[in-house]
């Protein structure tokens, strides 16, 4: 068992250092990827985007756990189609968990109010620094831009699809001062 927690926690420390070193044409590139999947996947969430006052995109968040488990990703701030900031995202959580999962989470700020706190924030906790509307999709519900009440809304979906019952608590936000 110990071999095993080894070999499970020298693979997570090398994948992580894989995705630590993105630059920012990479990351360029995988933003407007992961937008046009989640566009292409609900036509809402487009709709939704051009009412945006900003757009939070993180295309490669990779989670995996061992009791212990944690986050890491990295993404960039979009205002008015263009990048204004470079961002990571980071989580921890104990409790009964094992494996690895890779996802992609995209945040829109529907309002000025919220994305002004979020830009002055110093590492946005997105479980407790903003209320956040997390999607869920397959439940006999569509999206709709009539149904978003919230200031925030956030979507998370993996290859597979939108994953449901998704938490942000327990998630800090904060920008990265240098990319390559």
């Amino acid at each position: 068992m110990k071999n095993f927690k080894s070999l499970f926690f020298t693979i997570l420390i090398i994948y992580s250092q894989l995705s630590f070193s993105a630059s920012k044409a990479e990351i360029d590139a995988e933003i407007d990827e992961a937008l046009q999947k989640l566009y292409e996947f609900s036509p809402a969430a487009k709709t939704l985007s051009e009412k945006a006052e900003g757009i939070l995109v993180f295309p490669s968040i990779v989670k995996a756990g061992w009791i212990i488990g944690g986050s890491y990703g990295e993404g960039g701030l979009l205002i008015k189609n263009n990048i204004n900031q470079y961002y990571n995202n980071i989580s921890g959580s104990l409790g009964f968990q094992f494996g690895i999962e890779k996802r992609s989470e995209i945040i829109m700020f529907l309002n000025k109010k919220t994305l002004t706190e979020f830009q002055n924030s110093n590492g946005w906790d997105g479980g407790v620094d903003g209320s956040v509307a997390i999607t869920t999709f397959g439940v006999g519900m569509d999206l709709t831009v009539e149904n978003i009440k919230d200031p925030i809304v956030s979507f998370v979906f993996s290859p597979t699809g939108l994953m449901v019952n998704v938490s942000l608590k327990g998630t800090k936000i904060s920008e990265i001062d240098t990319l390559k």
